[in-house]
C-alpha cells in the first residue's frame, strides 16, 4: 500500500440554494472524490491488477482521466496544445497509450499526474468562468466547425468520471474487497 499518498476524497455539499454552476462543479467534484477513494492508497500491484476479461486497471484509469482533464483544460478551455507527457505521444499510432503504459509508471507518478491534471483543469475553468458564464463556447472547434458550451464540457467531463467510477468500483473490489458508494467523510 502507498499510504503516504493522499488523494482528496472530501465531499462538500453545496447549499440547497446553489446555482447551476455550483451544482455542476459539486457533481464533478463528488465523482472525483469517489474516484480518488477507489484508486487511493494502492501500490504497483493494486494499480496494475486487471479484472479479466478486461485489461483495464486502476492505474490505467488514473492516467486516462489525467489525459482527459489535461485535454479539456489545454485544448478546450485554454486553446493550447497538450503539454507533457501527452505532447510526445503519437495517439494516432498508439490510441491506447495511456492505458498501456500505466503499468510502467510508479504509483507516485500516476497519482501526481492525475492530481496535477485536475488542478490544471480547475485553474483553466476558473479563468474561463471569470470571463463568461456557462453559455460561452470553448476554444476548441471540431472538424465539423462546432464548439461546445462550457456547460456541455462540464457535463461531458462529469459523464467521463461517472462511467469510470463504475469501472473503478469493480476493479478496487477485485484488488482488496473495498466496496461502497461514497468515501468516508469526517464527522
Amino acid at each position: 500500500m502507498t499510504e503516504d499518498i493522499v488523494l482528496d476524497t472530501a465531499i462538500h455539499e453545496p447549499p440547497a440554494t446553489a446555482g447551476e454552476t455550483e451544482m455542476l462543479l459539486f457533481a464533478l467534484d463528488r465523482s472525483r472524490a469517489q474516484f480518488a477513494w477507489k484508486c487511493g492508497g494502492l501500490g504497483t500491484a493494486g494499480l496494475s491488477k486487471p479484472h479479466p476479461p478486461s485489461a483495464m486497471t486502476l492505474g490505467g484509469l488514473l492516467k486516462h482521466l489525467a489525459l482527459v482533464e489535461d485535454h479539456y483544460a489545454a485544448v478546450h478551455l485554454s486553446g493550447q496544445p497538450l503539454g507533457p507527457p501527452w505532447d510526445g505521444v503519437d495517439f494516432d499510432a498508439d490510441p491506447d497509450w495511456e492505458w498501456r503504459t500505466a503499468a510502467d509508471d510508479p504509483p507516485e507518478e500516476l497519482y501526481a499526474l492525475w492530481r496535477g491534471a485536475v488542478e490544471r483543469f480547475r485553474l483553466a475553468l476558473s479563468s474561463a468562468l471569470a470571463s463568461g458564464g456557462l453559455d460561452q463556447l470553448t476554444k476548441h472547434v471540431s472538424s465539423s466547425g462546432q464548439s461546445r458550451s462550457l456547460r456541455l464540457l462540464l457535463v461531458d467531463l462529469h459523464d467521463e468520471y461517472a462511467r469510470h467510477v463504475g469501472h473503478a468500483d469493480l476493479l478496487r473490489e477485485a484488488v482488496d474487497g473495498l466496496t461502497g458508494e461514497d468515501p468516508p467523510q469526517p464527522p
